[in-house]
């Protein structure tokens, strides 16, 4: 999502992750991975709750389970991909934003 942040944002997206991990462990994650874009803090996780993105991992653990939403100006979510991995997944994100603008 962070090579593909400028192009969503031209496109009138913004992107936002979300974890459990306090705020203060988030300024040392964006600086060794280099994001550009907003980290939100979820310590009590009701929004990994609500979106549903939490759960069975590999192995059988429960953790956060890396998901994407898409969420269309109305607050509605219009599209979730489950299963993400970083490598090549904006470049899907930007196609199908591109579809669901078409």
């Amino acid at each position: 999502m962070r090579d593909a942040r400028d192009e969503l944002a031209g496109l009138g997206a913004e992107v936002v992750g979300i974890s459990m991990d306090a705020p203060d462990s988030h300024d040392a994650f964006k600086a060794r991975h280099s994001l550009n874009f907003t980290l939100l803090s979820d310590p009590e996780g009701q929004a990994v709750h609500a979106y549903g993105a939490w759960g069975k991992k590999m192995f059988g653990k429960e953790g956060i389970l890396r998901r994407t939403f898409i969420i269309n100006p109305q607050g509605t979510v219009v599209k979730v991909f489950g299963r993400v991995t970083p490598l090549g997944h904006g470049d899907q994100v930007i196609a199908t934003l591109k579809s669901l603008m078409a």
